[in-house]
Formats: structure tokens, sequence, C-alpha cells
């Protein structure tokens, strides 16, 4: 299952950048900042929330491409949420992302050993997510309570009601911003497939 993983998506690539960030970090050719990691992960969730439920859930553009990147990057995983192939973010989305984040975190730190220390908390967050997503979307029950329910958590987004639970790793920012719902409280929502259909 593992292996089937790594094959899509940026997956490979995700695991070769964080193996380099790695090496350079054993290799003392930059200083790693333990801290960083706690704090770029949880930089990941807040962006894994705001991007779902601002970005992929937003209404479809009127330019024909930025609509076709729409489709790519999540209205068809609506329309098929058990495709295997629009599960992962493409690697043209996940490349500048992360860049975005590390340039992010080198302007906000101004010291490199930081920035990169920060990214690889980012990057393992989004190899965390990749896997709570394919998990979610696959037949396969995960052996622990906290990830059989995420797996129940990210359905009820997408078999439910696409206006609520957006966290697809956790439901902490679904908390605050009220797009959390007990499940036997939420109404049933007839676009879970067709996004503004």
């Amino acid at each position: 299952m593992a292996l089937a993983w790594v094959k899509h998506g940026s997956n490979a690539l995700l695991i070769a950048g964080l193996a380099a960030l790695a090496a350079l970090f054993v290799v003392h050719a930059i200083g790693f900042v333990w801290w960083a990691l706690p704090v770029g992960a949880a930089a990941f969730f807040v962006n894994e929330y705001t991007t779902h439920r601002f970005a992929f859930h937003a209404p479809p553009s009127k330019i024909p491409f930025v609509l076709s990147l729409q489709h790519r990057l999540h209205y068809d995983h609506h329309v098929e949420p058990d495709r295997v192939d629009l599960l992962f973010l493409p690697y043209w989305f996940v490349i500048p992302t992360a860049a975005a984040f590390f340039a992010v975190f080198l302007v906000a730190t101004r010291d490199l050993g930081t920035a990169l220390s920060l990214l690889t908390g980012a990057l393992l967050a989004l190899a965390y997510y990749e896997w709570v997503h394919y998990v979610a979307h696959v037949p396969y029950a995960p052996r622990s309570p906290w990830a059989r329910w995420m797996k129940k958590y990210h359905l009820w987004h997408h078999f439910k009601n696409e206006h609520l639970w957006y966290g697809v790793t956790n439901p902490s920012m679904d908390l605050p911003f009220r797009t959390y719902a007990r499940v036997e409280e939420a109404g049933r929502s007839a676009t879970t497939r067709k996004l503004f259909g």
C-alpha cells in the first residue's frame, strides 16, 4: 500500500526532497533547528484548511485555464472521490507552494537553517496529509482509532456535506471557523459530488 502511495502525485518528489534536506542536516551543511519542525507543520495545517476551503472550494472561474486547474486540483476529485490519480496534489502545484513556504520562512527568520528546518516540518506535514487523504479514499481499514475517525471525518465531507469538515488531517481549524458539526446534526447536501452544481 505504501508503494502505491509513493507512485502517485508528487509523493516520490516529496520523499526525495525530504531525504535531501535530511542529508544536508546530517552532514551539518546547514544547521538544524528542532523547534522549527512543529512550527512548520502547524503552518502547513493552517494552509491545508484555508487552501481546501477558500481555494479548492472557490466558485468556478470564468477563465478557462483557471477553471481547468480548479477541476484538476479539486472539483473532479469530488466527482470521482475514489479515483486514485485525483487524490494527490500534482508536482506543478506542490513545487511552487513549497517554494512560497520557503520564501516566507526565509523572510520571516532571515536564517537559512531555520527556514529549511521550518520547510522540513511543512513537507513532513504535507507527506502526512497525502497519506491520510489516500487512506481515507482507498479500501483500507486503519488500525488506530484516530486514523479510523479521520477517515470517516473526511468521507463526511465527500458524501454528507461539502461545506463542512475541511480538515483532512485534523479538525483543529474546523472548530474555530465553525465548519465542524456532529455528523448526525449536519444537513445532507445535494452537491457533494458536483460542486456548485
